[in-house]
């Protein structure tokens, strides 16, 4: 079990620093680019632009899910990284089919990405809500603006 925790904390922490260059990558560039939507009152640049967060955001989810895929590859758990990725990508997302298992020395690691997964997607979903909150609160501001007398 101790080796499990060796193992998978490290990864864990690599994980978090990914998360959260993504993260403030996908911010400055929110930023950057806010105040483009603002002048045009068309849909499109707003879709554009929360494409482009999401877009972002989930590279980097699957970057965390390709690296643990690279770890169980490394521990021997998987044959072909294609193998590791699928089901690092089940655990990573919390679905958990069961139709690919690690042996019981590395059963533990799986729980670990699981936890990690969850608190990655966790985090990118409060940053995509604050960028649709964001745009939401633009436009109503616009249309309020735009209904006084």
């Amino acid at each position: 079990m101790l080796i499990n925790l060796l193992t998978g904390l490290p990864v864990i922490l690599l994980c978090l620093v990914v998360q959260a260059l993504f993260i403030t990558f996908c911010l400055r560039t929110y930023l950057r680019f806010r105040p483009y939507t603002q002048v045009s009152r068309a849909a499109l640049p707003d879709i554009l632009l929360l494409s482009a967060v999401m877009l972002l955001l989930m590279l980097g989810n699957s970057l965390q899910i390709a690296l643990w895929a690279w770890v169980f590859v490394l521990l021997g758990e998987f044959d072909s990284f294609a193998t590791a990725l699928y089901f690092s990508a089940v655990t990573f997302a919390t679905l958990g089919y069961g139709d690919l298992l690690l042996s019981e020395s590395w059963r533990l690691l799986s729980g670990l990405e699981a936890a990690s997964g969850i608190l990655m997607f966790g985090v990118s979903t409060a940053v995509m809500t604050a960028a649709v909150g964001d745009v939401f609160k633009n436009n109503l501001l616009h249309l309020q603006r735009k209904q006084q007398p």
